[in-house]
């Protein structure tokens, strides 16, 4: 099923061109050695790299020497595995994705809380990838300090495939980007101030006792 759902140089060619005609940053999850080296013709801005590699340090060696920034995904794998990985990559221009490597993964399998403890553990940007069916838990994600969010797209989650029942629709996609844009206006800043439209309020409501 893979290989038939492979790619090959005129595919990515035409995903390249397209993408730079309507102005889309793209790149790819190299598997192996020589997917970094054919990706790299196309000049990715980044690399992805799958929790199925994260314990492929030769995989990680040579994709760093690209240059590149990398999304380093943390699915079925300890945090031991998890600090080797980041070990051998370096903390420079380097993302942490929290992820659950289930298809479609159980709300009760997500465990944000990694979130907020992986940037305090390694002091770099943290992001989220997300299986599960819904967009709540990504927004939630955002809300925790999630800088990335990577979810799976499909034109029908109905289709036969392993990946079609743990992505989202083309509107699932446009309302986890509004929800997410919502969020980020409502985190606002961690002052604390009376805004001018609540003065009119505070004028009228407002009970001082001594």
């Amino acid at each position: 099923m893979k290989r038939g759902l492979e790619l090959g140089e005129k595919e990515y060619a035409a995903i390249d061109e397209y993408c730079r005609k309507v102005g889309i940053a793209w790149f790819a999850s190299c598997w192996d050695e020589a997917a970094v080296d054919f990706i790299e013709r196309f000049n990715p801005p980044v690399y992805k790299v799958a929790s199925a590699s994260l314990t492929d340090d030769h995989l990680l060696k040579h994709t760093r020497a690209t240059g590149k920034p990398i999304m380093l995904s943390t699915g079925m794998s300890t945090l031991a595995q998890v600090d080797h990985a980041i070990e051998v990559l370096g903390k420079g221009n380097l993302i942490v994705v929290h992820t659950t490597s289930t298809y479609p993964a159980a709300y009760s399998e997500l465990n944000l809380r990694i979130i907020p403890m992986f940037r305090e553990r390694y002091g770099v940007p943290v992001g989220y990838s997300g299986h599960e069916s819904g967009i709540a838990s990504s927004v939630a994600a955002v809300a925790l300090g999630a800088c990335v969010v990577e979810r799976h797209i499909t034109l029908d989650r109905a289709m036969w495939g392993s990946d079609h029942a743990a992505s989202l629709g083309p509107s699932g996609m446009e309302h986890l980007a509004r929800d997410i844009r919502l969020v980020e206006t409502a985190l606002g800043v961690n002052v604390k101030t009376i805004l001018d439209r609540e003065i009119p309020i505070l004028k009228k409501l407002r009970r001082v006792g001594t």
